[in-house]
């Protein structure tokens, strides 16, 4: 059997001003208070690798991190999971046409086979 090692990537969990599947619209700062949070696979079970970096800017929440999961990690190096996500609770929500998400609480982050933004993704792919 061959041994995969772990995987490194570098993406967005979620991207500002972006309308996910399910309505809701992630604004600019309702990541401030973000900390490293879990990395599960699709919201479900124990860590399959850690994060380094989860960190607010610009076009969104950006997150680095290793795939430590040899099943997983085989997956994401050959592309066929690049979807990330969040778990989080809403702590300030305006709502209107749509419902916009102003301050959550980050729980988790999830590499997913689909995400609910189109634009999370895996970016970058590296070995350790």
């Amino acid at each position: 059997m061959v041994e995969v090692s772990p995987v490194a990537f570098a993406g967005y969990a979620a991207v500002f001003d972006v309308v996910d599947r399910a309505g809701d619209v992630m604004r600019r700062g309702a990541f401030s208070e973000a900390r490293v949070v879990p990395l599960l696979w699709q919201h479900r079970g124990v860590a399959v690798g850690f994060l380094s970096v989860v960190a607010e800017d610009a076009r969104g929440l950006r997150v680095e991190g290793v795939v430590a999961d040899p099943a997983l990690a085989r997956l994401v190096r050959a592309g066929a999971v690049a979807g990330l996500s969040v778990g989080y609770r809403a702590t300030s929500v305006r709502q209107g046409g749509r419902r916009e998400l102003l301050s959550v609480d980050l729980v988790e982050v999830s590499l997913v086979a689909v995400p609910m933004q189109a634009l999370a993704r895996v970016e970058v792919v590296d070995t350790v």
